[in-house]
């Protein structure tokens, strides 16, 4: 599966992608925000194992693709529709972004084209994602995709010693379209 858009290309993870994952994920700036405090060759395999297993799912529930550069081909994050089971109407949104690669607008470019495929391919009727409220800038992605703020969850979280709250974003199929 490949999607396209005007400076990127979405596409299928592969085994080989997992150094790239490692090397964003390692970054102190990516991991504010995760309950790591760093990531292993290890662990980042098994992440990306996760996504090429999803792949070959019948039928496919999760699709989360590789973030690139279009010419480069240089990996620079994950987007992703997941549904929690064939069928469902509704799907959760994800996406991550190399810290290097913030303020390029390329996470609500790759967030876009997901919730097209979601809408327009899957026909689901409900695409929704969540973060903490101190992400300003995942929240900006959502609310650019047309996305509202259904609810703040109190401190469902625990890690880096605290307690953290979640925001939950979602946008209706009607709703995207009329925008």
């Amino acid at each position: 599966m490949i999607v396209e858009t005007s400076r990127l290309l979405l596409r299928e993870f592969v085994e080989a992608d997992w150094p790239a994952v490692l090397a964003y994920q390692s970054d102190p700036r990516y991991l504010t925000y995760y309950p790591w405090t760093g990531r292993t060759e290890a662990e980042v395999q098994a992440f990306v194992g996760r996504f090429l297993t999803w792949q070959a799912a019948h039928p496919r529930q999760k699709f989360q693709l590789a973030i690139t550069l279009r010419g480069g081909g240089s990996l620079i994050g994950n987007c992703g529709i997941r549904l929690p089971e064939a069928g469902a109407q509704s799907a959760e949104l994800g996406y991550e972004l190399a810290p290097q690669q913030w303020g390029h607008g390329y996470a609500t470019e790759a967030a876009r084209a997901m919730v097209k495929f979601g809408f327009e391919t899957l026909g689901l009727h409900r695409i929704w994602g969540e973060c903490v409220p101190e992400n300003r800038a995942s929240r900006r992605v959502m609310e650019k995709l047309g996305m509202q703020c259904e609810a703040r969850l109190r401190q469902t979280q625990r890690f880096k010693g605290r307690w953290w709250d979640t925001l939950v974003y979602a946008v209706l199929e009607d709703e995207w379209r009329s925008e």
